[in-house]
């Protein structure tokens, strides 16, 4: 086997025998990386670039990307694992992605026009922000209830302990029974009464009382909001064509993809890890992006184990229609859209071939109609020229939530029919279905007590479990969080340096870090922790 540094091979100490500590592994590093999604690649690519410390990274997917790869059907179609779009908070980030896909034309830049779908009416995002559009009566129960929270939030004592608490004292029970809770329900699987809200951050807008109150009487509508107003897309590939070119980048005998990247057991206490094929690889530290339960669970600790049971994730169905046809007029240049309601079972639903013309078939290639969106058979079979367009939608999962897996896709092709997405005789021709069992990690009440158990006893072993899942903080889990997730991991193996996003998720969200330079936050949050 190839021996990629010898750093490990050295005469066993005493220690080490007690310790049951292995010897001659088939592989030895300084530095493994577990997983080659986002996380992963970032904490390679800093290796790499750091060009010290020796590594390897494993992953049991033939294709990079983890949680943000990329699908295609059969028919050409293609589909990301949810809705993934591109804008950072990090210049570091913005400089790999331009690296591995440098020129013009492999990216397309796209405003964010969304919609939340209520009463009948599109109801620009964010919806609280725009209750102008709804129905006078909906309009005065909103008002009513902004106006109640905002003066009960004049005489509060103590800060909300919970997400329904801070949808309350933020917007009253008017804009909480009509969209936060079902929506949220809908998105997380749990009820809002479950989670707590440090998560919040840039994640939802705050509404501004006056503002809301002026546009309803002006019938007007707010503007854009938050940090994703604009963002970028690949051309080709999807999302997972992003982190295809990251990996690409990387030195292929630092990597092991599929079957041969797949692990089945770590061993903290000899520092190693077995991979599938019995590939022993031995390293001094080792960065996990696996969910953290899954990781616990191959390490084998009951301690740990009992501890990671007190976090609660949802599972993800990931969902897609292809069209045929031109793109209609009611669907426009929408990107994503919000159902609250429960005439469909998703939560959000993109249009994801506005978002490259490559994410679907020319429209020369010749498809046979697969059904009508009434689920009725279509007169012929034969296969017919496009154009086409393509919807992908999104249901949640959870011990509190289930779903019907063999009845979830008619469901909710019947739900974009509901919802004025489809008409009856749109022509289907592709459709996908795939689940995530791991889709979102929820930021339940007993989050912050669980990782306070599970990230530092996993440090002392040697382990850093970073990313969507390794560290469990949806707040800092978008692709540009979780890519300097693993960044900032390999610079605190390696030089010590402070891992801004895992633990001050508010300071690289928050305004104060407009730059975006690793550098430059780490230097600003030393000048503000000094001045206190």
């Amino acid at each position: 086997m190839l021996n990629i540094r010898k750093t490990l091979n050295r005469v066993p100490s005493f220690q080490d025998i007690l310790q049951g500590r292995m010897t001659h592994p088939d592989i030895s590093v300084d530095v493994l990386v577990i997983g080659a999604g986002p996380t992963g690649l970032g904490a390679a690519k800093r290796l790499n670039q750091i060009n010290g410390p020796s590594w390897l990274i494993v992953d049991s997917n033939e294709t990079p990307g983890g949680l943000a790869s990329t699908d295609v059907t059969p028919e050409g179609f293609l589909y990301d694992v949810g809705g993934h779009v591109i804008f950072s908070h990090y210049k570091y980030f913005d400089d790999c992605i331009d690296e591995a896909l440098p020129k013009e034309d492999d990216w397309y830049t796209h405003q964010r026009i969304s919609y939340v779908r209520c009463k009948e009416q599109w109801v620009p995002y964010p919806f609280q922000n725009n209750i102008s559009m709804l129905p006078k009566e909906e309009q005065v129960k909103c008002i009513d209830g902004l106006i109640d929270a905002a003066l009960e939030a004049r005489v509060a004592g103590t800060k909300p302990k919970t997400f329904d608490e801070w949808i309350l004292r933020q917007m009253g029970v008017g804009l909480a029974d009509l969209f936060m809770r079902p929506y949220n329900f809908k998105v997380w699987a749990v009820p809002t009464t479950k989670m707590q809200c440090a998560w919040l951050g840039e994640r939802v807008a705050a509404p501004n009382v006056k503002a809301v109150t002026t546009n309803v009487i002006l019938n007007k509508t707010a503007g854009n909001w938050g940090p994703n107003a604009t963002f970028r897309f690949p051309a080709r590939g999807g999302t997972g064509g992003i982190w295809i070119a990251v990996a690409n980048t990387l030195p292929k005998e630092n990597t092991r993809f599929g079957e041969k990247g797949k692990v089945s057991k770590v061993n903290p206490s000899n520092k190693t890890v077995t991979l599938a094929d019995g590939t022993t690889v031995g390293y001094e530290k080792l960065i996990s992006t696996m969910a953290i339960d899954q990781l616990v669970e191959q390490i084998g600790d009951k301690e740990l184990i009992d501890a990671s049971k007190e976090l609660f994730y949802s599972t993800t169905h990931v969902i897609g229609v292809g069209v045929r046809g031109e793109r209609p007029e009611r669907i426009g240049d929408k990107c994503w859209l919000y159902f609250p309601e429960d005439n469909c079972p998703f939560y959000r639903a993109t249009i994801f071939s506005n978002y490259s013309p490559y994410n679907q078939p020319d429209a020369s290639k010749k498809l046979p109609t697969q059904q009508l969106a009434d689920g009725s058979k279509p007169k012929s079979s034969e296969p017919q020229g496009g154009p086409y367009w393509s919807i992908m939608l999104e249901v949640s999962e959870s011990s509190l939530k289930p779903v019907n897996q063999e009845k979830i896709l008619a469901e909710s092709i019947q739900g974009l029919v509901n919802t004025g997405m489809l008409k009856p005789t749109d022509e289907i021709v592709s459709t996908y279905h795939r689940r995530f069992d791991h889709g979102y990690p929820t930021p339940s009440l007993e989050r912050e007590g669980a990782l306070a158990k599970l990230l530092p006893k996993l440090q002392e072993k040697g382990i850093w479990s970073r990313g969507r899942f390794g560290s469990w903080r949806y707040e800092v889990g978008n692709q540009d969080h979780s890519f300097m997730l693993g960044v900032e991991a390999a610079d605190n193996i390696v030089n010590g340096a402070v891992e801004l996003t895992l633990n001050y998720p508010d300071f690289v969200n928050g305004r104060q870090n407009t730059e975006r330079r690793l550098v430059d936050g780490a230097q600003v949050f030393a000048k503000k922790k000094a001045s206190q």
